[in-house]
């Protein structure tokens, strides 16, 4: 029996069909293997790993403030980080979240192509480096492409079936989808372009409509309540036509070798004769999935701000795709000059990575990041002695202690009143103005730890606490040494000196110059040698 069942296995694994599928999981793993710990976290990573560690309940209390829509996705990340949390394990379900994409993609090509298309396609996808990119990302953004690209794959097999069962298939991964990212609900609007494209009957239609109404259902609760967070998503900007050739940039390829090419592709597969199979088309399945959610989001944030990059990233699937049937018709107009069509593909695939290899290795520099945490702690751990009074300004400030706390081990967080944990908050509750205030009044130094907006003059934060820490820091303290590094600025300021003193120490005759403002705010080196 065993026997019978390796053989069956080896047999299928020689299958075209399994090849093609099997070979892009493969190449996107060790893409996304590729410097996956690449030596710190940035802060949308360092959420995810602050945040997943807390016990459940905590995770339960703080998504009823902030962060609802990425709750599903702590909840699994809280399992996944509970034997051993690190780097590499937060980063790791994204990597298996971009193989699986890579190998759908591939199964969609076999599925309404034929075999070479899917190999493509697939390939395609594993060597791109926005999908590159976000394999090596902590947060929720490759599963959602694996889940919106496998109720794709689902649709596709569930138009021809009367039957319910691939339906509830359907209908269930996709509402998984959209609680690890509410953004991918726009997926439903194509499948209706696919399914209207493909001028399908009612009876579709209508068990369509069913498993659509059931994704809206279950995804109901989580917009009614990240609609009251909606603050989070405040420094969105407006989006134009700079926002969308960037992201067909992103899609294609950075490089400008690549994105012609791929834009003729892609042309070149909604000319007739392309080979079908089953009742939908690759192009009418293709082109929805990948221009649909991005063009109504791109549309819908022109007025109210909620676009960003990563937010459809799951799209890009629909355009290796695409690029794969104009080779495949490319095949078909050229047969002769073209005699082994899929090593010519698959070179094809290779130039293309080998044209975005710098990018790609570039994307495993931390530096290619917004900050890294990691090496604010060790600035933090060579400035700070234990028992330093520490004012992070703003709050959010803190996520390198969170995220590192090796670096600020022993510190006095002076604002601090409740952790973060206990308070169902990212970054803790802090002291209010009153209370603040009088603890800094005794102190005579205190370390700044400043986001680098916070030391922009033009900025004024909202919360009390937050003035009342520019306030007291700008009135009593003067500058002694500052540490910029990227993403953070530390300042050690000491107590301004009383006028009495200050005069008893000038020699008679001299007046004293004026210090000017050096507060958090000010720009430029703060007087005094850096230690």
């Amino acid at each position: 029996m065993v026997l019978a069942w390796v053989r069956r296995s080896w047999s299928a694994a020689r299958r075209p069909g399994t090849v093609a599928v099997l070979l892009p999981v493969l190449v996107m793993f060790v893409i996304g293997l590729w410097g996956l710990d690449r030596g710190g976290m940035w802060r949308d990573e360092a959420v995810t790993f602050q945040v997943a560690r807390r016990s459940v309940p905590q995770i339960w209390h703080l998504l009823h403030s902030v962060d609802a829509v990425h709750g599903l996705y702590y909840l699994l990340m809280h399992a996944v980080l509970a034997p051993h949390p690190g780097e590499i394990a937060l980063r790791l379900p994204s990597v298996c979240g971009a193989a699986a994409t890579a190998g759908l993609i591939a199964a969609l090509g076999v599925r309404l192509c034929r075999p070479r298309v899917g190999l493509w396609a697939g390939l395609l996808y594993a060597v791109t480096p926005m999908a590159g990119h976000f394999a090596q990302e902590g947060r929720s953004y490759a599963l959602v492409a694996a889940g919106a690209a496998a109720a794709t794959l689902l649709l596709v097999r569930a138009v021809p079936a009367a039957r319910p069962g691939p339906w509830w298939a359907y209908g269930t991964t996709l509402a998984v989808t959209c609680l690890l990212h509410e953004m991918a609900l726009l997926l439903l609007l194509g499948h209706a372009c696919t399914l209207a494209l493909a001028r399908l009957p009612l009876p579709v239609w209508r068990r369509w409509l069913t498993a659509a109404a059931g994704v809206t259902l279950a995804l109901l609760p989580l917009l009614l309540v990240s609609q009251g967070q909606s603050a989070q998503v405040a420094w969105l900007s407006r989006t134009g036509l700079g926002s969308a050739e960037r992201l067909l940039t992103l899609f294609t390829g950075p490089a400008r070798l690549v994105v012609l090419p791929y834009l003729l592709l892609a042309a070149l597969a909604f000319l007739p004769g392309l080979p079908r199979r089953g009742a939908l088309t690759l192009p009418a399945v293709a082109l929805p999935l990948a221009a649909v959610p991005p063009l109504v989001l791109l549309t819908v944030s022109h007025w109210w701000p909620l676009y960003d990059e990563r937010y459809v990233l799951y799209a890009l699937a629909g355009a290796p795709l695409l690029a794969a049937a104009g080779a495949e018709r490319v095949t078909g107009l050229l047969p002769r000059m073209l005699p082994h069509a899929v090593l010519s593909g698959v070179l094809g695939v290779t130039l293309a990575f080998a044209v975005q290899l710098p990018v790609l290795r570039q994307d495993r520099s931390p530096d290619r990041r917004p900050d890294n945490l990691a090496a604010v702690s060790a600035v933090a751990h060579r400035e700070l002695r234990p028992g330093d009074p520490v004012l992070f300004l703003p709050s959010l400030a803190r996520r390198a202690a969170l995220a590192y706390p090796r670096g600020f081990r022993g510190i006095r967080d002076i604002a601090l009143s409740v952790p973060a944990p206990a308070s169902g908050t990212l970054y803790g509750r802090e002291a209010g103005a009153a209370e603040l205030r009088r603890r800094l009044a005794r102190l005579d130094r205190v370390w700044l730890v400043a986001a680098p907006f916070a030391t922009a003059p033009a900025w004024y934060p909202g919360s009390p606490t937050e003035r009342a820490k520019l306030a007291v820091v700008d009135e009593q303290f003067v500058p002694r040494e500052q540490v910029v590094r990227r993403g953070v600025t530390m300042r050690l300021y000491v107590r301004r000196p009383t006028p009495a003193l200050a005069s008893a120490t000038e020699p008679p005759g001299r007046e004293r110059p004026s210090a000017g403002r050096a507060g958090p705010g000010a720009l430029g080196s703060p007087p005094g040698p850096p230690r």
